[in-house]
């Protein structure tokens, strides 16, 4: 069975769906990889090393496609990639149903079976294939280097014959996986740290890791799958103006909150923006679905009454090495486990692919809103 892994298209995108290290597992089982010219080139993947762990490398994408049975992506298929996927194929991938209908539609039509792997369900037996977690943590990570080097301070305390420097402050919102990396890689620089999260069940892993955790005399607010659940518009507000001051007092703020399948909440008027010091530093993991700082301008960074504000798109391509690697454990790892024989056995009663097949036989199985409206590389990853 052939699977293909092309190049990716996306803009600023720098990550690959498979490196080499994984194509011998793939080829261990049976099947036959072809990797599209220049596919790993900005995550340091030469088509030589695929070629070497076994792949069949290709330049032509009428070639490259032809006849796949598979298709492993990090983002969703272009509209010219639709045009090359073969009839019945099957496609994962991050997909966003909610953000790209067309695309959908597209899939549907052409009868390819697309699963996506941002809709995976967090259960113990889906834990190597989750790939929002593992590009979230990079995301996090990531956070707070961008922030460090975009605060006019340096983050630790020093003392000094011409005095001591008091340590950066740090203020984490949202305390899922890319949340909590931040706060492990914000204490590892010492910075002095507070971090919120709607769900009081967080509380320990955030105080385990050095952090004070802010504590809101407000209703829980958790969701199902370990995700925060949306807050009307009332509990939103009064939870801003009780977390004013703290956005207020930190040189850096990170804000990770996302809900899957709705707009980021926002958290940080820009009302509390200008109570910021000048010089501050807020980096929005949350962008991609709205953003949860109401300054933010998605895909872009900028500054507001002086403060700099970070809304750039897809974080962990940043860190491609890591990010590729990663993914590509994930990705191959869903993929096998739907590897029987001479087949690819997407089965609708598996509780993975029944979460995650937005497209099946000819039919949008999930709709363009709801939970298939997730977030990429930050946090419907996030929470």
């Amino acid at each position: 069975m052939k699977v293909v892994i092309p190049k990716e298209t996306a803009n600023g995108e720098r990550r690959v769906a498979v490196v080499p290290d994984v194509v011998p597992k793939l080829k261990a089982a049976g099947l036959e990889v072809w990797v599209q010219a220049g596919a790993g080139l900005e995550s340091h993947h030469d088509d030589s090393a695929y070629q070497e762990a076994g792949a069949t490398v290709s330049s032509d994408p009428v070639e490259l496609f032809k006849d796949a049975k598979a298709v492993l992506k990090v983002q969703p298929p272009t509209l010219n990639e639709l045009k090359l996927i073969p009839p019945n194929a099957l496609l994962i991938s991050f997909l966003y149903p909610g953000r790209n209908p067309e695309i959908v539609a597209g899939l549907a039509i052409g009868h390819v079976t697309a699963l996506a792997l941002e809709l995976l369900p967090r259960i113990s037996r889906a834990q190597t294939m989750d790939a929002l977690s593992s590009q979230a943590s990079l995301a996090g990570y990531k956070a707070v280097i961008m922030g460090a080097e975009r605060l006019d301070k340096i983050i630790p305390m020093q003392m000094t014959a011409a005095g001591t420097l008091a340590p950066a402050r740090v203020f984490v919102m949202g305390a899922g996986v890319a949340g909590l990396q931040a706060i492990a890689t914000a204490r590892r620089l010492g910075a002095i740290i507070e971090a919120f999260d709607v769900r009081s069940a967080v509380k320990d892993e955030i105080e385990s890791l050095g952090a004070k955790f802010i504590s809101i005399p407000l209703e829980s607010a958790e969701g199902s799958g370990g995700y925060a659940a949306e807050q009307s518009e009332d509990y939103l507000r009064r939870q801003r103006e009780l977390l004013s001051e703290r956005v207020a007092a930190a040189d850096i703020v990170i804000t990770t909150a996302s809900v899957p399948g709705r707009k980021a909440p926002v958290l940080v008027t820009k009302e509390m923006v200008s109570r910021m010091r000048a010089g501050s530093v807020i980096i929005d993991l949350a962008s991609e679905s709205g953003g949860n700082c109401e300054a933010t301008v998605p895909g872009e960074e900028t500054v507001s009454s002086g403060v700099k504000i970070v809304g750039v798109f897809d974080v962990p391509s940043s860190v491609s090495v890591h990010a590729s690697q990663t993914y590509s454990r994930n990705v191959s790892n869903f993929l096998l486990a739907l590897t029987k024989g001479e087949e690819f056995q997407v089965d609708l009663q598996d509780e993975l692919v029944n979460a995650s097949c937005v497209t099946h036989s000819g039919e949008v199985r999930l709709g363009f809103g709801g939970a298939a409206n997730g977030t990429n590389s930050s946090e419907g990853n996030q929470q």
